[in-house]
């Protein structure tokens, strides 16, 4: 790890702390160049709230699948749909499976109160009622993976074994199926779901379990998810059977997988998870067990700093959980934040504190502000010399377009940065990774990825390409999508009169001449054609002008394919 990562700019003045943060960010579209994932649930799964997630920040909404049937999930998904609708705000959807977690059952959903220095059954019988004494579980293997002494801690997210919600178990007798602890601290577990975490104990479950390919199988598939979230990934092999599994559900074959880090087995093994996966999502919360306090920021900034290197999104969890509660973080939480932004995240994932919290949207909106104050003291420069000397020589020609395209931009002090990207399997790995490589050296201004999508037909309706790439842009730090959409896309050409451009976030309009350029670029299926560049590019700098992003005489560093070249232009942009 490199001690020097925490990057910070120098000096600072310190009277300019007491200045006022400015109201709105670079995009008005989000309030941070940082990502923001929220978990929709119980306090946060109405149009109304949902609405005002995404006004606040929210790009990726969260569906965590360890409570609830598809059923419930489905009209929260709904409520999403409406509100994206109503708010023109694009969100991108992500699908937490499972996995091997161990549940505390409590059917009767009463409140358990448990008194330290007492001790508690965990038995496999899940008939038995939980109470004070007993707390059945979802697993009967648990007798045969612990011994005399092991730790176990159970609680509704938020188990850390010193908070009142949540309690610390110590194993003190195996007897059959059943496991005795001691309890370490007074606590009232309450609601229907208390997750179980052994700590340090290898749980021999799969990491895609068939409950997990069952709500894939439908659920995602109906609903095209962006993310799969793959709980509890504890090798590479894990990664690949996840994604061998996607790759036979039509268009989940698009689907992204990010990691989740959860144990010492996942930080073993972190390289060659990295190595397999799209992303990776730092679970500081059962990884905290795991691991002794004093090493969770070891292991935040090592995995941050490799995931940057390789140009991978990394999504860091567990940073303001005081605000389930209260309207305000605490100081060390908002120092949290800000040091993720600065350790190089792409994004904030927040769980409890939307999911059942008493202020998601004021929680989304406080995030985002810290994260943008974090920004603007990041050190650009250091970074950008660090990443290119991690790449090393001779650079990739993607890589060498993407470091210049940020160099030229930080040179001319551009005000964004346009590359053009056609959608498709094959571009995901070709010109779709260069907003991403763009977005890798972490320039100070918004990366605008102009997607151009790809008809297809399968004979009996024709359809576009393209939405996945828009999306899945959500969750990486500073780079914002372009989508060009047909308004119908089942419908034939002639009836189409115009098609949406998601814009960051926003859902703008194009007219018919642009359409015509998009529909011959569609049709030939070539890269892009000039004029089709041309013809996009000008509406996106006009959408650009229209919502504050660019303004007259400000400079904009293209980034696009003529032909079978690369170029790289800047542009001074008239009144």
């Amino acid at each position: 790890m490199h001690s020097s990562h925490l990057l910070l700019e120098e000096p600072i003045r310190m009277a300019s702390i007491l200045e006022p943060s400015k109201a709105v960010s670079i995009l008005s579209f989000f309030p941070a160049m940082t990502k923001i994932v929220g978990t929709l649930g119980p306090k946060s799964r109405s149009v109304d709230v949902i609405s005002g997630c995404l006004k606040a920040g929210m790009s990726v909404a969260r569906f965590d699948f360890s409570w609830g049937n598809t059923e419930y999930h489905q009209e929260t998904l709904e409520n999403l749909k409406a509100a994206v609708k109503t708010t023109k705000k694009l969100c991108a959807v992500m699908l937490d499976t499972v996995g091997p977690e161990l549940q505390v059952v409590n059917k009767s959903e009463k409140a358990i109160s448990l008194k330290a220095d007492g001790s508690v059954v965990l038995t496999p019988d899940c008939g038995q009622e939980a109470t004070s004494q007993v707390l059945p579980i979802n697993f009967d293997g648990l007798a045969k993976s612990v011994k005399k002494g092991d730790t176990i801690f159970i609680g509704q997210y938020l188990f850390t074994g010193s908070e009142t919600t949540s309690v610390w178990l110590e194993v003190s007798e195996v007897k059959g199926n059943d496991v005795t602890c001691v309890i370490k601290n007074t606590a009232t577990l309450a609601g229907s779901l208390f997750t179980l975490h052994a700590s340090q104990i290898r749980i021999e479950l799969p990491t895609l379990s068939d409950k997990d390919k069952e709500v894939i199988s439908s659920w995602g598939v109906q609903n095209k998810i962006d993310f799969l979230s793959l709980s509890y990934t504890r090798h590479a092999e894990d990664v690949r059977q996840a994604r061998e599994y996607l790759s036979k559900l039509g268009d989940l074959s698009q689907t992204q997988i990010f990691a989740k880090i959860e144990n010492i087995e996942g930080l073993t093994h972190f390289d060659e998870i990295l190595q397999a996966a799209d992303g990776i999502i730092l679970s500081r919360g059962n990884l905290g067990i795991d691991l002794p306090p004093e090493k969770v920021f070891l292991f935040q900034k090592a995995a941050l700093y490799k995931c940057n290197m390789a140009g991978k999104p990394a999504v860091v969890t567990r940073v303001v959980d005081s605000m389930t509660d209260n309207l305000r973080p605490t100081r060390a939480e908002a120092t949290d934040v800000a040091n993720a932004v600065l350790d190089g995240s792409d994004a904030i994932l927040l769980g409890a504190e939307t999911l059942r919290g008493l202020y998601p949207v004021e929680t989304i909106s406080i995030v985002g502000k810290i994260c943008a104050e974090a920004e603007k003291v990041f050190n650009q420069d250091l970074y950008f010399k660090k990443t290119v000397k991690c790449v090393g020589e001779p650079m990739t020609h993607l890589e060498s377009i993407a470091s210049s395209a940020v160099r030229a931009a930080i040179k001319v002090k551009a005000s964004v940065i346009i590359c053009f990207t056609s959608s498709g399997r094959a571009a995901r790995y070709s010109s779709f990774s260069v907003g991403r490589l763009i977005a890798k050296y972490r320039p100070t201004m918004p990366v605008l990825s102009v997607v151009i999508p790809r008809l297809k037909t399968n004979q009996l309706k024709w359809s576009f390409s393209g939405a996945f790439e828009a999306r899945q842009s959500l969750i990486v730090r500073g780079l914002f999508p372009m989508l060009a959409d047909p308004r119908h896309p089942t419908a034939s050409w002639p009836s189409l009169g115009c098609l949406g451009l998601i814009f960051g976030s926003k859902l703008c309009i194009l007219t018919r001449p642009v359409y015509c350029a998009l529909s011959a670029c569609c049709n030939s299926q070539a890269e892009s054609t000039n004029a089709t560049n041309e013809s996009v590019l000008k509406v996106a700098l006009d959408h650009g002008k229209a919502s504050g992003v660019i303004k007259s005489h400000d400079r904009v560093v293209v980034c696009q394919k003529v032909g079978d070249a690369s170029v790289v232009k800047i542009i001074e942009l008239e009144d």
